[in-house]
């Protein structure tokens, strides 16, 4: 597995700047447009949990799982770039992840920040 496998983020190519800061260094923030949020639930696929099961009694990563958390992160970031390009936004601040178990049968992950319009200074 490579450092894709485990990394994530937003691409280079993105025409939403995504931050976690309240600001960003450089621009001033014009317009507030609100929050917006990227929501995905996974579930677990019954081979990776059984794996998981076993490692999870002798110790170590589940590279299987943080693959699987790491490409649902990717998709959750991915929508809320989609809500805030489709609310007027060219940056979101302040990102946040949130995750949870959904009904013991999944994941739920939310990527949620504060849609705005930047401008260079």
């Amino acid at each position: 597995m490579g450092i894709e496998d485990f990394g994530g983020g937003q691409s280079q190519q993105s025409d939403v700047l995504v931050v976690t800061t309240n600001d960003a260094p450089g621009y001033r923030v014009e317009q507030v447009i609100g929050e917006v949020f990227g929501l995905t639930v996974r579930s677990r696929h019954l081979g990776s949990q059984i794996g998981a099961g076993l490692k999870s009694m002798i110790g170590g990563e589940l590279k299987g799982l943080t693959k699987t958390l790491v490409q649902t992160r990717n998709q959750a970031m991915e929508r809320l770039v989609e809500q805030a390009q489709a609310r007027g936004a060219n940056a979101v601040l302040t990102m946040r992840f949130d995750v949870t178990e959904a009904a013991e049968v999944g994941t739920e992950v939310c990527a949620y920040g504060t849609a705005v319009v930047l401008v260079k200074e």
